[in-house]
């Protein structure tokens, strides 16, 4: 249902390389970029993407209180992977891996600008 999701960076090339390890964790990969503005990722499994962009009106990127972007998982493991890589890579944990309800299996995360990032696996 969604075709693309944007996270706002003040910083692109460090919020690049941020989720090339978490993304890639997923699965996911670099699949275009528009200049030295936005990156977006891409599956390949689902049709859906994520653009990680420096803000259009040039004022600067802020996570938005209450807003969270879920991205999900293939299995268990890719959940704990991403949220590893995601602390690994200069993030902060903001609720470790585990089961949330009987179908639900979460991890979030802060990225480097504050946005909070929920992993899970569905099942």
């Amino acid at each position: 249902m969604i075709g693309y999701a944007t996270i706002g960076t003040n910083d692109l090339a460090r919020a690049t390389t941020f989720y090339d390890a978490v993304l890639g964790a997923l699965g996911g990969k670099r699949t275009f970029a528009n200049g030295d503005r936005m990156q977006f990722y891409g599956g390949g499994a689902t049709p859906g993407m994520l653009a990680i962009s420096k803000p259009y009106d040039e004022k600067p990127a802020s996570a938005g209180n209450g807003t969270m972007f879920g991205l999900p998982a293939a299995t268990k493991a890719q959940v704990d992977a991403a949220h590893a890589a995601a602390l690994a890579a200069g993030g902060t944990c903001d609720g470790p891996p585990g089961q949330r309800m009987p179908t639900f299996y979460g991890a979030y995360f802060r990225d480097l600008d504050g946005n909070k990032i929920c992993v899970f696996n569905m099942g």
